[in-house]
């Protein structure tokens, strides 16, 4: 019963889309991209949520381009630390998008700070609905494809759903924590 599914980490989405795990299901690519593996990513997943600079939106451009597709994004606030500025940043990274013939700008996503308590993160998301409702409000043409906001996630989606949340990220809930990546 599970639509969509998404990863995190280009290596283990790479390996489970060779073998073939996510059958039936649409994938989303949530984690944090480099431009370096743009290309093991675009025209493999149905949507990038993590798009938060002008050399990544860039890179997959030009990606997409070679590909003769277009590929659906979201613009990313990845940490509650690039709060400052945000509106700004956010609203000419989606003028850039628009303006981008391969891309398709459907939204945006948030990953808020960690919470204090219960509904602690409802004011977060607060803003970040007012601020994608301002940008769609900005957008001549592509108002009918601006149509996710991605926050939220096991701990906090409820309150995310609450204020406006389309697509909530529940990994944890499903499948219990993360082992910690290994470095080395």
């Amino acid at each position: 019963g599970v639509t969509i599914c998404g990863e995190n980490r280009v290596q283990e989405m790479t390996a489970h889309l060779d073998d073939d795990a996510y059958a039936g299901a649409a994938l989303h690519f949530i984690g944090h991209l480099q431009t370096n593996k743009v290309r093991q990513v675009v025209g493999r997943v149905e949507l990038i949520e993590s798009v938060g600079s002008e050399h990544l939106l860039e890179a997959i451009e030009a990606q997409a381009a070679k590909l003769e597709l277009v590929q659906d994004i979201l613009l990313g606030l990845v940490t509650a630390a690039e709060v400052a500025g945000l509106r700004e940043k956010l609203s000419a990274l989606a003028a850039q998008a628009v303006g981008s013939p391969h891309v398709r700008l459907r939204g945006l996503m948030a990953i808020p700070p960690v919470a204090a308590g219960p509904d602690g993160n409802r004011p977060f998301f607060a803003k970040m609905r007012q601020l994608y409702v301002d940008i769609r409000s900005q957008m001549d043409d592509n108002k009918t494809s601006f149509d996710c906001l991605s926050m939220g996630m096991s701990g906090d989606f409820e309150d995310a759903v609450r204020e406006g949340a389309t697509l909530v990220r529940v990994g944890t809930a499903l499948f219990g924590p993360r082992p910690p990546m290994h470095k080395g």
